[in-house]
């Protein structure tokens, strides 16, 4: 398949694009800005639609308004944005509405910096709004993977009628990489005029698709809650995506990291091989649902000393992953939140540390 060097913002945006993407709504932040600059070119041209909101805020409700109608949408943004987008990504999941929404990190809290960072994991993965809500969280460790997932996306997002989001870091959008993009991620959507708001004429239909968040009964409230939280029961047993490396050895440790961090911590195993010193590492690609069981069993393994969790973060989910260990061994964290991304050589030293090396 060929490959073509590209900057890891346009090549999402050129995956967006390829996968059927009809609407894109942003306001322009770093470090994904290049995003935006890409899709003004290239949206239309493929017949899509380009607009630039006042603010994030409008631009949420755009997504909200063009997915209500079936189109297959997304946004991007950073930080800062999507918490001004949180209002609107709970109304796209009360309302059931397909999106995908690219979150390329940068450093916080407040404005931050524009730096890489992985600090957006609890915005990502705990809802990112008000109520009883999830959003499918993905996270790419490579611009090839972003490409993809961006792809799968559309897809996931109709599947569930839930929004999906690429959680990426700042260095994720900004470094460049050869990719390509498979044809066999390509595809159409599917039966969206069984829900969409997208006109009876339009389904030769005389039913109207309401789509609503609003309830004043509070029985029928539940209802409707429980019928999300089955939906989100469902992902967790079908959507689960996770990589292992160095789990057929007798590790003393096993890391846990997600994203660019994944990237390090591959070199820091095998360096430490070399050393004579086994250590796995298990790698979610899906931080929510979150593969719990697979680290869990990771943790559990006859030699395992400790997990060691690696994040561009003060520690998030670190969280997750004690719960998923459920006291096995002990679970510890190690990273970095300025923006600066730990070489192998300083996490090496620490495992030397854990270890008593």
């Amino acid at each position: 398949m060929e490959k073509v060097l590209m900057k890891g913002n346009e090549a999402i945006a050129e995956a967006a694009i390829r996968a059927g993407c009809k609407g894109y709504f942003s306001y322009p932040i770093t470090p994904q800005s290049e995003i935006a600059e890409y899709m003004v070119r290239h949206l239309p041209e493929a017949g899509g639609v380009f607009l630039q909101g006042e603010s994030e805020v409008a631009v949420g409700y755009m997504v909200l308004g063009a997915a209500g109608c079936g189109e297959r949408v997304m946004t991007s943004s950073s930080g800062p944005g999507i918490s001004l987008m949180s209002e609107s990504l709970s109304f796209l999941a009360a309302q059931q509405c397909p999106a995908v929404i690219v979150n390329i990190m940068r450093t916080g809290p407040g404005l931050g910096g524009i730096l890489p960072s992985q600090a957006d994991y609890f915005q990502a993965t705990k809802g990112g709004g008000h109520g009883d809500f999830r959003l499918l969280v993905l996270a790419p460790s490579s611009i090839q993977e972003a490409v993809e997932m961006v792809m799968e996306g559309f897809p996931l997002a109709e599947k569930y009628r839930n929004p999906v989001m690429i959680l990426g870091d700042g260095l994720i959008g900004q470094m460049m990489e050869p990719v390509s993009f498979p044809e066999h991620l390509i595809t159409r959507p599917s039966n969206k005029d069984a829900w969409a708001a997208n006109g009876m004429d339009t389904r030769n239909s005389d039913k109207r698709n309401v789509l609503k968040s609003l309830s004043l009964d509070p029985d029928e409230m539940h209802e409707h809650n429980k019928s999300l939280q089955e939906k989100y029961d469902r992902m967790r047993r079908n959507e689960i995506r996770y990589k292992a490396y160095n789990l057929d050895t007798d590790y003393e440790l096993l890391i846990t990291c997600f994203g660019i961090m994944a990237r390090v911590c591959g070199t820091v195993v095998d360096k430490l091989k070399e050393e004579g010193i086994e250590v796995g590492m298990i790698r979610p690609q899906s931080l929510f649902p979150f593969p719990e069981e697979a680290i869990r069993q990771a943790a559990s393994k006859t030699g395992c000393k400790q997990v060691l969790c690696v994040e561009l973060n003060m520690g998030q989910m670190v969280e997750d992953v004690e719960k998923a260990v459920q006291g096995a061994c002990p679970v510890t964290w190690y990273g970095n939140a300025g923006g600066a991304i730990p070489p192998p050589k300083e996490i090496i030293a620490h495992i030397h540390s854990l270890l008593n090396r």
